[in-house]
């Protein structure tokens, strides 16, 4: 039976206030973990494409989530909480987690337990993003946040992929703008539900998500409505030239919309 693919975190060393023992509550010990994920899918096929694959970065939130939650009395609840987590990805299948206790003894004190997705039952915790049009200088609203470039308004040639032309001037119109606020720039949805839970703030290049997308138009207005939906964003605001009109919301769209500036 051919195996299915796996990726895998090894010997990573956090150090975090855990465990039953008197002794052991207010003082940090190393703990190491070491986790392996099975994969539903095999990766083969995701031609390069990081949104098509289970991102390192699932395993380490997992991991920062789980330590952040509560102070754990046991290694067990810990890593019964970091497998639930892992398990929430639709391309996780089953993961092992091995959690050891590096100052209790000269060697190692730990557990191992090995969960499949159906056997997890847990509640998602994702982070919404707030979304910004950036028509016009603003100051920019606290927490996670995703700015959508404007249109640099620059001549598009005739004929020939208008539309690929079009989203890849926006893209660079992002950098520029990333540059002048002192922020990073995200393409991919791992990036930018990675800068979500960390509370970062940075510039959307859109053309590597939407590119693909069929009757998506290329103007930033009609991408920053598909980016709020698709991000799931606690609010839409629109930073615009006095006097622009708001741009209409598509049938059906939920996120409170607002404007400043």
């Amino acid at each position: 039976m051919e195996q299915p693919d796996r990726i895998h975190l090894r010997d990573y060393i956090v150090d975090a206030d855990i465990g039953a023992f008197q002794t052991e509550r207010g003082h940090d010990q190393r703990l190491r973990f070491n986790l392996t994920v099975e994969l539903a899918t095999p990766v083969s096929g995701v031609n390069d494409e990081v949104d098509r694959i289970l991102s390192y970065d699932i395993l380490l939130g997992a991991i920062a989530a789980g330590l952040a939650d509560q102070r754990y009395n046991l290694l067990e609840t810990l890593a019964e909480k970091i497998a639930a987590q892992v398990l929430l990805h639709p391309r996780a299948a089953q993961i092992e987690v091995t959690i050891e206790k590096l100052d209790r003894v000269p060697g190692a004190l730990g557990v191992t337990l090995l969960r499949r997705a159906a056997r997890v039952e847990a509640e998602a915790k994702t982070v919404s993003p707030r979304i910004l049009f950036y028509g016009t200088e603003v100051a920019l609203p606290q927490g996670p946040l995703v700015i959508v470039p404007d249109t640099p308004g620059l001549p598009l040639p005739e004929g020939g992929n208008t539309r690929r032309i079009a989203l890849l001037a926006l893209d660079q119109e992002a950098w520029a703008l990333a540059g002048r606020l002192g922020l990073h720039v995200a393409d991919s949805q791992t990036e930018l539900d990675w800068a979500a839970e960390q509370g970062h703030q940075v510039v959307w290049a859109p053309s590597r998500m939407v590119a693909d997308e069929v009757g998506l138009h290329a103007l930033p207005e009609a991408l920053t409505h598909w980016l709020a939906a698709r991000l799931k964003a606690v609010a839409l605001d629109w930073a615009l030239p006095e006097g622009a009109h708001l741009p209409v919301a598509p049938a059906g769209f939920r996120v409170p919309v607002n404007r400043i500036g």
